[in-house]
């Protein structure tokens, strides 16, 4: 039982770490439903609730989510202004 009950508190601080850090790093426009310091303010004092209401409720969807965005890398035969300088 005890084995239990520390799996779901690793789980619980794992989710609330994600979501304190998702939302963060979420830009305040793309965030849905309330401002951005008040989904901070949900998900660290309830933990367990704040940070599944954060998953469905205030993150954006779409692949506009927080983060750094990705770069197409071009190999450079087929890179129009790499062959241009040749």
């Amino acid at each position: 039982m005890l084995r239990v009950a520390v799996f779901g508190i690793i789980i619980v601080t794992a989710l609330t770490i994600f979501s304190i850090i998702d939302c963060s790093r979420t830009e305040e426009s793309q965030i849905r439903s309330l401002p951005k310091w008040s989904w901070l303010v949900i998900i660290i004092f309830v933990p367990g609730i704040g940070s599944v209401a954060w998953l469905i409720a205030g993150r954006p969807k779409g692949p506009g989510r927080g983060g750094r965005k990705k770069r197409k890398i071009v190999p450079p035969d087929d890179n129009p202004d790499w062959l241009k300088k040749l």
